[in-house]
């Protein structure tokens, strides 16, 4: 009998059951970030609708908010991924990341353009955050490249 089987035998709770709990769990956490996209949908729509001026205000929010629901969106793919295939894939982590560094950028850019008047020290701040992020998301992508070829690799 090897080492693997005996501490299987001799485990408190049996491994099938945890396998069931962690598939509802993650069950549950699917419907819940279906929900919250859906809901962040539908506010999403009402408030572009509602915002005055439409352009450019109503247009970058509205950005902003797809970019956002496509976040969640991912995430609950990534959930989904590792309730079918067991595993958390890397990849899908790394792409949710270059999604939200760039949905950051383009908030910071737009706020950059639309509001006058900014401080010299709030200015500098957001060119800080602009450079900062933009080294976030060619980092996050280098690290996809070096993901794939490394899987390309093995197979």
């Amino acid at each position: 009998m090897s080492d693997q089987q005996s501490r299987l035998e001799t485990s408190i709770v049996p491994l099938r059951f945890v396998d069931i709990v962690e598939d509802i769990f993650h069950a549950i956490l699917a419907l819940t970030l279906l929900a919250i996209g859906a809901g962040a949908f539908f506010f999403s729509i009402k408030r572009l609708i509602e915002t005055d001026p439409f352009f450019p205000t109503g247009m970058i929010q509205g950005i902003n908010d797809i970019l956002f629901i496509v976040i969640i969106l991912e995430i609950l793919r990534t959930v989904i991924s590792r309730f079918t295939d067991g595993v958390y894939q890397l990849n899908k982590f790394l792409i949710i990341g270059v999604i939200a560094a760039v949905r950051h950028i383009l908030t910071v850019g737009a706020s950059l353009t639309l509001q006058t008047g900014k401080s010299d020290e709030a200015f500098e701040r957001a060119l800080y955050e602009l450079g900062l992020n933009a080294l976030v998301v060619v980092a996050l992508v280098f690290a996809i490249f070096l993901s794939r070829s490394a899987y390309r690799n093995k197979a």
